[in-house]
């Protein structure tokens, strides 16, 4: 009989149990035990195992603070080395619970930090742009909330959920919102930076929504995102910036003032 995965509430084939492992990843080929694997997970895992460079994962795990093992792979490598086996027919996923299931399976399994990697571009695959909608906010919330570094998180942030709010805006307008004064810092440093590709079509009303509640928020990650944010719609608007900058003059952190301001 079906049951459940625990953790992204869709139909699997059989039971399981989750298994943990001392990086504090989980081993997705043992998490639900049972669960069918779809064979472009097995790909990617099997490719991803067959790579890398000790000495670079290394540096890379020590740059990144990173629990999580790298395999010493470059970013550009990893397109390389994806890009044949996410174009390959016979890895193509037809339904869009597989797909939600074989995403989940890269990410919460991940022995090394590359199958994350994988997992998001998995997410921005063309074929399942239909897939981009609404209802893929709860799987880029657990991207978002257990990803928890600004490596994921920025990546799902405005490549994945900023394009879903522009196309989607009344419905997920309210959803934003209730991150913007989130317990979880990258919720909110989410609602900061999601609209970082909008340019004109930014919505002001949003963008000062989130930024005013984390103002005095002390983390150095909200107070880069405030001006990461400001200084990308400066390209814009940059007088709508200056009087923005002004207005907050006195609430606003120096970091914040000088990201917003770097380019005017």
């Amino acid at each position: 009989m079906p049951h459940r995965c625990p953790d992204s509430g869709l139909a699997c084939s059989t039971g399981g149990q989750k298994s943990g492992s001392p990086t504090g990843a989980v081993d997705g080929r043992n998490r639900h035990a049972g669960c069918v694997t779809h064979p472009v997970v097995s790909a990617i895992r099997a490719a991803l195992a067959a790579t890398g460079d000790p000495e670079r994962a290394a540096a890379q795990q020590a740059y990144m603070k990173s629990q999580m093992p790298y395999r010493g792979i470059t970013a550009p490598e990893l397109k390389t080395l994806l890009r044949p086996i996410l174009a390959d027919p016979a890895h193509r996923i037809a339904e869009r619970g597989e797909w939600e299931r074989a995403v989940r399976d890269l990410w919460d399994g991940a022995t090394h930090r590359e199958e994350r990697y994988a997992a998001t571009a998995l997410t921005g695959q063309r074929t399942y742009r239909a897939w981009q909608d609404p209802d893929t906010l709860r799987l880029y919330e657990h991207l978002v909330v257990t990803g928890a570094w600004w490596d994921h998180v920025d990546e799902v942030a405005s490549n994945r959920i900023g394009p879903i709010l522009l196309s989607h805006k009344e419905e997920v307008t309210p959803r934003v919102e209730q991150w913007i004064e989130h317990e979880d810092l990258w919720l909110r440093r989410t609602s900061i930076i999601c609209q970082l590709t909008f340019k004109e079509r930014t919505d002001l009303g949003l963008l000062r929504a989130a930024i005013e509640p984390n103002l005095e928020d002390p983390s150095f990650w909200i107070r880069k995102a405030i001006g990461w944010a400001l200084r990308q719609y400066a390209r814009t608007d940059p007088d709508w910036v200056r009087a923005t900058v002004a207005e907050y003059d006195g609430r606003l952190s120096g970091l914040s003032r000088r990201e917003a301001l770097k380019h005017l």
